[in-house]
């Protein structure tokens, strides 16, 4: 198995080479050179299995030899050993047809851990073997800076730094980043949105002397690990409603359109999937785009589902790739359109492709709060605001009634008690293992949007850097 970018200016390269790049260096995302195919009678086979034997199955194909099937194994096993529910991705049924995929049961009470756990042990052991270090730089809008840092704290061959932007999260996941004592984990807050950090990470990864003296890797859904790990619980919980005998739909709360993507995988790789439902809040340009093919990029609103305040969905030009034909040019003209102007119109026929398989809405702040306190009233089930914009956005669509639909829900509701609160007038607690979080020391750093003070601060505490400079 190969992996080619999408802007078809980069080597090739194989899973591992990819997972420790992360971005390409023409500035494009990595993808399969071509999509592996999963029988009926293998997705089948999943049911009743432990989730970290399917994750071994799914996965294999992707790593392609390039990490034996006994390490991939023993790390899938440690990895889903660390999801606090015996059944890792646990399934609830809140009505007819209506089902509730939980994703956060990690130690960050986040679906990212789900992915993170894994890709942190792989890639340490991938480092360890080659007597390497990278240095990873994490844009988060929310979860991702918590899990990658909960995940890589105290890792020998990595040091972790986390963007965040400041004064844009919950309290809960600011403290997931900044408490972590390990000397490799640094929380920077950036005064800016998430897409400013964001930016910043890109530019990083395209300024290839810096990139390359502090060996910078990512973990963001920009790194194919992250999608194909995510992949998984997909078949999990289709295989449980069901599946291959039957399709299923999916509902997906997203930002970086990297969750979603992982749904798409599992389409492209043979799961029978009958749809899958974008669900955005006010920030709504993937809504926009499915509804009129234009990718326009708009203010970022701050919301109560600060994972959704996005406008550059990073993971949507893979998609692109796929529905252009895999046509190189085509994408990168549409994203020097994208810098140029802020916006490109999907052409007509990749739109179609497009809408063969993705619808997509909107559930604003009203909504949302209305879905949290529908939910505490008729079923005593507490949702997050991620949740509740998905749950919003599942009722407004046309369905089959026989054709289950699954809510991914992404994040525990106590990581974010204000929004909650003012919702329903309920807190939800955190877990035992996390009631003293809020006493827990703070460390971070505060930066500008400002690339040049943002490398020099990574370049200070990075051990690779120091490494290179020694040498």
């Amino acid at each position: 198995m190969r992996y080619i970018s999408t802007r078809g200016e980069a080597p090739s390269l194989d899973f591992v080479e990819v997972m420790l790049a992360g971005l390409a260096r023409d500035g494009g995302l990595y993808v399969p050179d071509r999509w592996p195919k999963f029988d009926p009678a293998t997705i089948a086979g999943f049911s009743g299995k432990p989730y970290a034997e399917v994750a071994v199955e799914v996965i294999r194909p992707f790593v392609g030899g390039t990490i034996p099937d006994g390490d991939l194994a023993r790390m899938a096993s440690e990895a889903y050993g660390a999801i606090r529910h015996p059944a890792t991705t646990p399934l609830l049924q809140l009505g007819p047809g209506l089902f509730v995929l939980e994703l956060f049961h990690g130690p960050t009470l986040a679906f990212k851990d789900l992915a993170m756990q894994l890709v942190a042990r792989m890639m340490d052991h991938v480092l360890h073997q080659r007597g390497e270090r990278t240095t990873i730089v994490v844009a988060t809008s929310g979860d991702t800076g918590g899990a990658a840092a909960e995940a890589f704290r105290g890792r020998g061959q990595v040091d972790v730094i986390v963007l965040f932007p400041r004064g844009r999260i919950s309290d809960v996941q600011r403290r997931m980043m900044t408490t972590v004592p390990d000397d490799n984990v640094h929380a920077v807050a950036i005064d800016g949105t998430f897409d400013d950090c964001q930016a910043l990470v890109k530019a990083m990864f395209n300024h290839h002397a810096f990139r390359d003296h502090v060996r910078l890797s990512g973990v963001n859904s920009i790194n194919w690990a992250r999608i194909v790990a995510q992949t998984v619980y997909y078949f999990a919980a289709a295989v449980a409603l069901g599946s291959p005998h039957r399709k299923i739909a999916f509902t997906v709360p997203t930002g970086n359109f990297g969750d979603v993507y992982a749904g798409y995988v599992a389409s492209r790789t043979g799961l029978p999937v009958d749809r899958l439902v974008v669900a955005t809040n006010v920030n709504d340009i993937l809504a926009r785009t499915f509804s009129t093919g234009s990718y326009e990029i708009r203010d970022v609103v701050a919301t109560s589902s600060p994972s959704m305040d996005i406008q550059v969905s990073s993971n949507f030009e893979r998609l692109l790739f796929d529905a252009t034909g895999r046509d190189a040019i085509a994408v990168r003209t549409l994203m020097g359109s994208l810098a140029q102007s802020r916006r490109f119109s999907v052409p007509g026929a990749a739109l179609k492709e497009l809408r063969g398989l993705f619808t997509a809405d909107h559930a604003d702040e009203q909504e949302c709060a209305a879905e949290i306190r529908a939910w505490i009233k008729e079923a005593k089930y507490c949702v997050d605001p991620h949740t509740a914009v998905a749950l919003a956005v599942a009722e407004k669509e046309t369905r089959d009634p026989s054709v289950p639909m699954v809510v991914l829900s992404t994040a525990h509701p106590a990581k974010f008690p204000d929004a909650v609160k003012a919702a329903c007038g309920h807190v939800p607690p955190l877990p035992d293992w996390l009631a003293d979080l809020p006493k827990r020391k703070e460390r971070v750093t505060d930066l500008p949007v400002d690339q040049a003070a943002v490398e020099r601060h990574i370049k200070s505490v990075s051990r690779a850097a120091r490494e290179g400079a020694a040498a």
